[in-house]
């Protein structure tokens, strides 16, 4: 079989509609592995768009390659529980060994090795992703089998089972992960009471958004209900945003491998009360694992008569399909998601019109997280007040958590909302902790002396993650990785984002370097103010988050590395003719510049 005979097949599984690019350049390229210029071409002319559109999407998204990445590609998770764990120290060996540094493909085009954000797996790192199958619980002896599979060229669907496991690591349930539904209770107990009676209930059960905006469940639904579709084929349409990207965040993880069935119900639940008969999952692509196991648990609900026309014989027509997402963390916006989910690049737009009346393909739709559909279950099956009782006044029902860090216990825990994060540490283990980073990056860091704070909207709201981190930790270097991060993921669609995370990246690395002055922390401060008010979307506005933390609760971390108390530059124009004088055997002090006044 051809490559353009592959490509067309791509091409005509999915209709040759545009609008599911991303899923043609995704499939596309792990059958060919990179996606070439004359790839590219045939894709634009088998859609009909133009091949400057396709090419632009492609190179938006970090999983596509428009280059050769070799046979194997190999990427390591990087964030700051990883980094704890060891990641550097085992990529470092595996580019010895294999000869190669991070970022090129070998000499033989067999492999490249680099970094890549966050992969979920925080519980159980270092990890990494080789084609973008995700492998945790590295060392130095897996690392070593590894490098020997990749060197014979062993495909990596004949490795070793064991290392592609990946573990729930649930250590506390509550109402969520302890419910004991079967499969369509809750759905037939919605249908029983009728579309406006189950709206009722999840208002009377206070259901907030659980990825971390907080934003009432179920007025969402009742103004996507309420809006009007729009030309020829008006239509309503459910969202389930599964794009975990938020560094530290592994909860819809969990909920997508053992509790998939839960979410689809709740999906369905809100595709009968908002009036739509599709419903979209956004899969973030670091999951790509769970792709065929929730494909069989839709199938075997379509045989169940959970999914698709006339469910339960009430007359609901309703089905699901699943998107995988290819390495953009801005998609995790809600606006940006249905960007990609057109096929474009997941860029988020201008608001208003908001999603629920203008949505995926101009149509009203509600978008929610993993874990609020999952939770929309259990007020369907029990009631509004029910779910209500539980957690406290302004945060109905429980929070999941994602533990992870310094801790004998990393993992899932669930608790009503209300919990101290005291409480969230002694369950898990930790021990002369002196910061926990609550909701990851963009979120809050809280210091030892707060850490009687609860977790609810009304004093540390958060879309789960819950990183843990002792007294030996720098907690400079810990804001220094998320500005890294942040700088990486920014979509580069507003300056403020585009050039402040930049920025903020460059003048950390400069303080670490020791070229820092006070100067430079009052320019960080600057830069938090800019980009809060400025920026385009959250991401930029929570870019600064980490920094602005650090510095008013750790300043130590950062005034020890400072130089002097003057502007210090962070480029050295002496070093930088080091290369010079080596290749012309100059080294006396006649071939260096002298920082010394003269008279």
């Amino acid at each position: 079989m051809t490559d353009f005979s592959r490509i067309d097949a791509v091409l005509d599984r999915h209709d040759r509609n545009g609008t599911r690019l991303v899923q043609i350049l995704r499939e596309t390229q792990e059958q060919l592995g990179w996606l070439s210029p004359a790839t590219l071409s045939r894709i634009a002319t088998g859609i009909g768009r133009p091949r400057a559109e396709v090419s632009g999407t492609a190179s938006f998204y970090s999983f596509f390659h428009t280059r050769p990445r070799g046979q194997y590609c190999v990427l390591w998770s990087d964030n700051i529980t990883d980094r704890m764990l060891g990641n550097t120290d085992l990529m470092d060996a595996m580019c010895k060994k294999l000869w190669l540094e991070p970022g090129r493909v070998s000499e033989d085009g067999l492999v490249s090795v680099n970094t890549t954000s966050c992969t979920g797996m925080c519980d159980q790192g270092p990890a990494v992703l080789v084609n973008y199958r995700a492998i945790p619980r590295m060392t130095q002896a897996r690392l070593g089998e590894l490098v020997g599979l990749i060197r014979e060229q062993k495909p990596v669907a004949e490795w070793p089972a064991e290392w592609f496991e990946v573990e729930d690591n649930i250590r506390r349930k509550d109402i969520l992960l302890g419910h004991e539904l079967s499969n369509g209770q809750a759905l037939k107990t919605a249908l029983e009471r009728g579309a406006q009676g189950t709206l009722d209930e999840i208002k009377a059960g206070k259901l907030r958004g659980r990825g971390g905006a907080g934003f009432s469940t179920g007025m969402k639904w009742e103004a996507c209900r309420n809006a009007v579709g729009t030309g020829g084929s008006p239509a309503h349409y459910v969202v389930c945003n599964a794009d975990e990207g938020e560094p530290g965040t592994f909860k819809d993880r969990v909920l997508l491998n053992s509790y998939a069935d839960l979410v689809f119900e709740g999906m369905s639940i809100a595709g009968y009360v908002v009036g739509a008969k599709k419903g979209l999952i956004y899969l973030r692509g670091e999951y790509r694992y769970l792709l065929e196991p929730m494909e069989s648990t839709l199938a075997a609900r379509r045989a169940a008569g959970l999914l698709g026309a006339n469910i339960l014989g009430k007359g609901f027509d309703f089905d699901i399909e699943i998107h995988l997402g290819a390495g953009a963390y801005v998609c995790g916006e809600e606006s940006a998601l249905i960007e990609s989910l057109e096929g474009k690049p997941g860029r988020p737009r201008i608001r208003p019109p908001f999603p629920v009346t203008r949505g995926y393909l101009d149509q009203p739709t509600t978008v929610n997280n993993v874990e609020t559909l999952a939770a929309a279950c259990l007020i369907a099956a029990h009631g509004g007040a029910w779910y209500a009782g539980h957690g406290t006044e302004k945060s109905a029902g429980s929070k999941i958590l994602s533990v992870s860090g310094d801790c004998e216990r990393p993992g899932i825990y669930e608790y009503p909302y209300g919990v101290t994060v005291r409480q969230v540490l002694e369950d898990c283990g930790a021990t002369d902790s002196q910061a926990v980073q609550i909701s990851g990056p963009s979120g809050i860091c809280v210091a030892a002396e707060e850490f009687g704070r609860r977790i609810a909207f009304e004093d540390l709201p958060t879309a789960g993650a819950f990183m843990v981190f002792d007294e030996t930790r720098d907690l400079f270097e810990v804001a220094r990785n998320f500005a890294h991060f942040f700088a990486h993921e920014s979509c580069g669609f507003c300056t403020p984002c585009r050039v402040g995370t930049t920025l903020v990246r460059n003048m950390m690395d400069k303080i670490s370097r020791g070229q820092g002055s006070p100067y430079d922390i009052n320019e960080l401060f600057k830069l938090h103010r800019v980009m809060q008010g400025a920026s385009h979307c959250g991401l930029g506005n929570s870019a600064c988050n980490p920094v602005f933390d650090t510095l008013n609760k750790f300043r130590p971390a950062y005034e020890r590395r400072l130089k002097s108390l003057d502007y210090e530059p962070a480029f050295d124009l002496d070093a930088a003719l080091s290369q010079a004088r080596q290749m012309t055997g100059r080294d006396d002090a006649a071939a260096h510049l002298s920082n010394e006044e003269t008279t």
